[in-house]
């Protein structure tokens, strides 16, 4: 058996090459007009057992030496020279076909979307099974009990019931599971996980991650940990390598990097990262003039053929003007259903929704209309939520073509106007969604929110879809504004470390009740609800991770 044999074969145990040895690496991607160096020159190893952060933000190339690592580069990407050695040998230049024999048996990958990854025609038994078929496994009943046996280990119970499930069954925290199973079912030496929660809400994220760890030190895997956030690192890393445009800038024990960074992305990183940040200084929050009041809010949906279901149960908060008030909780907690209440696209079933001093369930067409002027929403996905046949200018200048008849010439000067205030100039009036960044998709977005001049603004998961250095440079920018402009938000999100960052008061929202409410200092800092005990927990970085982290990070 050579050293690239399923991992029993692998000499972890004994003296010899690491596990993983990246050296000098650099790859390019043929693109229009040329081929473009993304990689240069990465070096770095890892050691059985071990697991190691690979950090940096979109665009840093981490994602791109992890896709080479395990022969998955796309076919416009090549390696231009140095070595990718699996215990001491080389597979940079392996064909698809070689590479094939030990993806999964060696290495295996733990993809960022569980929402894509799974086929979803086929049950979630099938799928694990077939990886044991395609390196080997025979006999039925030896697959099936072993897809139980993972079903089972990863905490899919009953693993009978889950194994007949299609994927559109299961939550995304199970969907994760699900593809966590298939990694680790043939004990590879080595798992690839490409930001594996980064799609997921925050307790979920902190489950699937002590998931990983548990499967770790049981089977002495080695993990590279992709991801663009520090905290988690923090939390989860033994060594930490820090890309920043295709390039090293430093590497070492997680605990060095983090309590003294050599490089000056690093330390922007580590101010940037919400659960490492230190909070913002709270607004005093004055008494009477509320902006934002929910009395005994109460939110059914019509179901066929049953009971209506209760998205939101006599939820009831306030939020004093010029303030930001979080509602934060899991998917499926009601928070959308009561962002969505807030600006009048639903109605309420019972209980009262003020909103600058407008009672929302008595508003009807007109005054409905002119109450939308002043109570805007900004959406989570910035890729989806904005028209890809406009320009930018178009974009943002809709809602005054709506709402405002203003002279062509003033409409422009107005849009101008605001795209500057947002960090954007007049060069990108003309450019198209598909032209932009996410943060400058969401800047776009946020400029079109406040074209109106509102006094409430609604940001439901504004930033969730965002790196951490943009999503840090939105909430400073949402900052300026609310400072500069007297603005309101009720910012809706499943990050606590988010909170700690943005907001002077929180709702902790779960099954559509609110199970916490208060200052964010009192609610973080003395949570009294075990639900939100579980959620500032689940912080990355700020909880019991097993990296001191210091807290003037």
């Amino acid at each position: 058996m050579n050293a690239l044999s399923p991992r029993s074969a692998l000499p972890v145990e004994l003296p010899g090459p690491p596990l993983l040895a990246v050296e000098d690496l650099t790859i390019a991607y043929s693109l229009r007009g040329g081929e473009t160096q993304v990689v240069n020159g990465v070096s770095f190893r890892i050691e059985p057992g071990e697991v190691v952060a690979l950090v940096g933000e979109s665009g840093s190339g981490k994602t791109t030496v992890a896709s080479s690592v395990l022969g998955l580069l796309p076919e416009n990407g090549r390696i231009v020279s140095g070595a990718i050695r699996l215990s001491g040998t080389d597979v940079a230049r392996w064909p698809s076909r070689r590479f094939e024999a030990i993806r999964g048996a060696v290495v295996s990958l733990v993809p960022q979307d569980p929402g894509s990854s799974l086929n979803p025609l086929r049950t979630v038994g099938d799928q694990i099974g077939e990886i044991l078929r395609i390196h080997g496994a025979r006999d039925p009943r030896a697959i099936r009990a072993r897809v139980l046996e993972l079903l089972d280990r990863v905490g899919l119970t009953p693993a009978e019931l889950r194994a007949g499930q299609y994927p559109h069954e299961l939550s995304g925290g199970m969907k994760q599971r699900v593809l966590i199973a298939i990694a680790v079912a043939l004990r590879p030496a080595l798992i690839v996980a490409d930001e594996p929660t980064s799609a997921l809400d925050v307790t979920v994220q902190h489950r699937i991650l002590d998931l990983l760890d548990e499967l770790r030190r049981e089977s002495g895997t080695a993990v590279l940990l992709v991801t663009h956030d520090l905290g988690v690192a923090a939390d989860r890393a033994d060594r930490i390598i820090v890309l920043q445009g295709g390039r090293v800038q430093e590497q070492g024990r997680a605990a060095e990097v983090l309590a003294a960074p050599r490089a000056d992305y690093t330390r922007r990183l580590l101010a940037d990262a919400p659960s490492l940040a230190a909070p913002r200084l709270r607004r005093a929050v004055p008494a009477g003039d509320d902006a934002v009041l929910v009395e005994g809010l109460v939110q059914d949906f019509a179901v066929p053929g049953a009971a209506p279901f209760r998205a939101v149960g006599h939820a009831s908060f306030r939020v004093p003007r010029g303030t930001t008030h979080a509602i934060v909780g899991e998917s499926g907690s009601g928070k959308t259903t009561t962002a969505r209440a807030l600006v009048g696209l639903l109605r309420p079933t019972a209980g009262r929704v003020v909103v600058d001093g407008a009672e929302i369930g008595t508003l009807r067409r007109e005054t409905l209309r002119r109450f939308r002027r002043g109570v805007q929403l900004v959406y989570q996905n910035p890729y989806s939520s904005l028209d890809p046949r406009q320009t930018v200018g178009e974009i943002v200048g809709e809602p005054l073509r709506n709402f405002e008849p203003f002279p062509q010439a003033e409409r422009a000067r107005r849009v101008a106007a605001m795209l500057e205030r947002v960090g954007l100039g007049a060069d990108y009036l003309s450019r198209l969604p598909r032209a932009l960044s996410g943060g400058q998709r969401q800047r776009v977005a946020i400029a079109r929110a406040l074209i109106l001049e509102p006094r409430v603004v609604v940001l439901d998961e504004a930033v969730s879809a965002l790196d951490v250095i943009v999503q840090a440079g939105i909430l400073r920018l949402l900052d300026e504004l609310q400072h500069d402009l007297g603005l309101t938000y009720v910012f809706v999100t499943h990050d606590l470390a988010v909170v700690r960052r943005i907001a002077d008061t929180v709702s902790v929202m779960r099954g559509g009740q609110i199970v916490e409410d208060g200052s964010v200092e009192a609610v973080m800092g003395r949570p009294t609800h075990p639900y939100t005990r579980d959620l500032v927990d689940a912080i990355p970085g700020g909880g019991s991770g097993r990296i001191p982290v210091p807290t003037e990070a």
